[in-house]
This record gives structure tokens, sequence and C-alpha cells, in this order.
């Protein structure tokens, strides 16, 4: 009788558990998804040109006040970034590589969080450079039209503003998240305000809930430094309505979500 023993397949690495994905490489690669795309770098470069070219000129228009000059960098930031943080979520199902990335990390918790944090992240150097930027032009449309310069500007205002914009952020990210539609999730970020605006001329009743709910508003008085009670209460209502109950809910839908 022969000792050869018949080898089966081999099954040694079966079982094995494989070495979860470190957080820090998912977010490595979120955030050079977020940049390397055509999307991506055509709103960096469009979201960079509209704040310098936006204190630039209010600068010579307005003069030297860097109040209004960094406020006037806020319109071009709140328009472009929540896009950027829609497009962030959506991305893999507009593309349909969410089989791939998921497959790849089935804990898809700590991919959205990886997603979510390199918008939020950006708001923050967004605002950093819109302030390096209007600090320069109010010193030089100063020094051009020969009339003092208005630094009225405290640091809490600043880190207010600065928060505003990483809330309008995590805003078009809940929506994202929620919807997993790019189109309609810009539209509704973007025409809330003027849809508030509308809610509000209706009457007492309209008035409130635009004054409870648009995160416009109720972020006023954080980027003006002076928060009261009741500014704080109508912050959070606003930031629960728009941020907390849709980020919550979408991501229950993306983690229960059948990919196909």
């Amino acid at each position: 009788m022969s000792d050869t023993t018949t080898v089966g397949p081999d099954t040694a690495g079966i079982g094995r558990t494989r070495t979860p994905t470190p957080f820090r490489r998912l977010l490595a690669v979120e955030t050079r998804k977020l940049f390397d795309t055509r999307s991506g770098k055509i709103m960096t470069a469009v979201m960079v040109v509209l704040t310098v070219g936006a204190i630039a000129g209010r600068g010579l228009y307005a003069g030297p006040r860097l109040e209004v000059l960094i406020g006037t960098a806020g319109l071009s930031l709140g328009t472009l970034l929540p896009v950027l943080g829609i497009l962030t979520v959506t991305g893999e199902w507009s593309h349909r590589t969410a089989l791939t990335t998921f497959t790849l990390e089935p804990r898809r918790g700590r991919v959205l969080a990886a997603k979510c944090l390199p918008p939020l992240i950006a708001a923050v150097a967004a605002s950093a450079f819109a302030i390096l930027v209007a600090v320069p032009v109010t010193a030089a449309v100063s020094a051009v039209r020969h009339v003092p310069a208005d630094w009225d500007l405290t640091p809490v205002a600043l880190l207010g503003w600065t928060a505003a914009n990483v809330l309008v952020v995590a805003m078009g990210l809940a929506l994202g998240m929620l919807l997993l539609n790019a189109p309609a999730a810009i539209v509704i970020c973007l025409s809330a305000p003027a849809l508030w605006s509308a809610v509000a001329r209706i009457g007492s009743v309209g008035e409130t809930l635009a004054g409870w709910l648009d995160l416009n508003t109720t972020a006023g008085p954080l980027m003006e430094g002076h928060m009261t009670g009741g500014d704080v209460a109508r912050l959070a209502a606003s930031v629960s309505f728009w941020i907390v109950v849709p980020l919550a809910t979408g991501t229950a839908r993306v983690i229960r979500k059948e990919i196909g």
C-alpha cells in the first residue's frame, strides 16, 4: 500500500481574521478623493479665486473694514463648501464605487466618518485662508485710500464665523447622506435661505419657524460673537433639524442599504 497522502486544497487561510484597515488610512484615502477628482479640483480653484476676488473687490468698494471683508468671503464659502460636502458623501453612489469601497472596508460607519472629516477640516482651512487674505487686503486698501483701517473684530467673532462655516458644511453632509442624490441635496441646501425668507413673510407663525429653524438666521449671533441663552436654544434647534436628524437618518440608511 502506498504511503502517499492526498493533499486537498489549502485551507490554512480560511477563518483567518483580516487585519482591519487603520482609520488614518481611510481618512487619507477620503481626503485624497476630496481633492483628486475633477469636481474637487474645480471647486477648490473656484473657491480660492472667488474668495480672493470678493475680498479685494469689496475692499475697494467698502473701504478697509476687516469685518466686512471677511463677511464677504463668507458668501462664496457658504455656497461652495456645502456643495463640496455633498459631493463627498454622494460620490460613491453617483460613480457606482460603493460596492468596492464597502467591500474593502465592510464597517460602513468608519468609512462615513472618514468621508465627513475632510470637508469639515476644509471648512476650517478655507475660513483661515479667507482671514489671511482679508488682513493684508484691509491694510493695502487703507494705504491706497489713505484712510484708517477698521480692525474692530474680536477673536470670538472669528471663531464663531469659522464655526458657522463648519455648520454649513455639516448641513451639506447631512443632506447628502440622507438623500444620496447630489443634485437634490444641492438644490435644497442652496435654496433653503430663500425658502425660509419666504416663510418668515407669511406671518407670525412663519417668522417664528424661520427664527428657530433657519440655520443662516440662528447662526447670526454666533458669527457676531454674542450668544444669549435664547440664541443657543434657537441654534440648537436648527442644528438638530438640518444636521443631527438628517445625518443620523442618512447614516442608518447607508449602513443598511443594499448595494447591487
